[in-house]
């Protein structure tokens, strides 16, 4: 067992962290106060360095890396900004990669290519005012009506909606299916499909720069062939795409946790009470060793996730850990390092309170906590 990291691996993780410090860092508190989505700083320089395609083969527009080096990516950019890390995240993770693993060869030609050179964002349309946690509790439906199908509903708290031009989005197809999920089906669908539009945009606590929309299908008209996958796979496809996604944001919220550590750190040592550097007091060492340890065993958990995806091994289990153990470390850290700021980390002054806020939501989105737990215990006692 090996746990370093190649040296290919270090030098795309470098590469993003410039980046991340040159062009993100520097807009990431600007961009949070307006609840702005710069678009060219979040996506499209992403796409010139070659990160919106990392994890798909050169044949459909990607550069064929592995599954650790896009979480690597995610992490540095999450450190920077978690808006930037959960973008790419989204667009990778849930717009993309179930159209690589369900699609046909005409789809992965027509729609994975733009999205992974970068030409085209993507995300996923699943969560509905009563579907969330009951992902089979979709009630948007899907009709066939000649050589096109018509969709209607509504999806909400859609992770770059409204900036995506391709969505992947589940519907109802089979209303007398014995069991509700087996009555769902995949469709892509393009922002300009006539009865597509974009509704209420989220005023979110955290991840504020990252856009998040309430996608409307009324009487959309997709293709016949824009069906992803086989009638009635929509909840498999669903399924094994978050599998993916929890990863994703594991990454993310690792990211975070690891920026706010870091805040802390550099605060701590520069800080002076009772005229010492507060590094010298044992409250603030403990502190930051907790800190330390809880993100190094977090680390562990996603890379072995990653790792089981590149291995060709089962990593249900291991997602669902790695994002319920990292999010949760997330919100501690991200708390523990505003209190070592004490007052300034209460302040927008400095980037712990964004970070506190932007952490929150890790333990909530791709499948709450909760779920999470429900996943592991189900993986364990089968």
């Amino acid at each position: 067992m090996d746990f370093k990291l190649s040296r290919e691996h270090e030098m795309l993780r470098k590469s993003v962290r410039d980046y991340a410090k040159k062009e993100i860092v520097p807009t990431a508190a600007e961009r949070d106060e307006e609840a702005k989505f710069d678009r060219e700083t979040m996506f499209d320089k992403l796409a010139e360095l070659e990160l919106t395609g990392i994890i798909f083969p050169e044949k459909y527009g990607g550069v064929e890396s592995d599954y650790l080096s896009y979480v690597i990516a995610v992490e540095e950019l999450s450190k920077a900004c978690a808006s930037t890390g959960v973008t790419l995240s989204a667009h990778t993770s849930l717009g993309s990669n179930p159209i690589y693993l369900f699609g046909n060869e005409e789809q992965k030609e027509k729609f994975l290519k733009p999205l992974a050179e970068g030409k085209k964002m993507g995300c996923l349309g699943l969560t509905e005012p009563e579907a969330g946690s009951d992902a089979g509790g979709t009630q948007a439906t899907a009709k066939l009506e000649g050589d096109e199908w018509v969709l209607n509903g509504s999806k909400n708290f859609i992770t770059n909606g409204g900036e995506a031009e391709i969505n992947v989005a589940l519907f109802r197809t089979d209303e007398n299916a014995e069991k509700k999920h087996k009555g769902i089906s995949a469709f892509i669908v393009e922002s300009d499909a006539p009865g597509f539009s974009v509704g209420k945009k989220e005023d979110k606590l955290g991840i504020k720069s990252s856009p998040t929309r309430e996608l409307v299908f009324n009487n959309c008209r997709v293709p016949r062939e824009n069906l992803l996958g086989e009638q009635g796979e929509g909840f498999k496809i669903a399924m094994k795409t978050l599998d993916g996604g929890r990863i994703g944001i594991a990454a993310q919220a690792l990211g975070i946790a690891q920026g706010a550590y870091e805040e802390a750190l550099n605060y701590a040592k520069k800080r002076k009470q009772f005229g010492t550097s507060i590094t010298n007091f044992q409250a603030v060492q403990f502190k930051l060793a907790d800190m330390a340890t809880q993100i190094d065993a977090a680390r562990m958990l996603v890379y072995r996730a990653a790792f089981n995806v590149d291995s060709g091994m089962p990593y249900t289990k291991e997602a669902a850990m790695a994002k319920m153990y990292a999010s949760d470390i997330a919100m501690w850290v991200t708390t523990e390092a505003v209190q070592v700021l004490g007052g300034y980390g209460y302040v927008k002054d400095y980037p712990v309170e964004r970070m506190m806020r932007d952490a929150k939501i890790t333990q909530i989105y791709e499948g709450t906590n909760e779920i999470q737990r429900v996943v592991i215990g189900s993986n364990i006692i089968k």
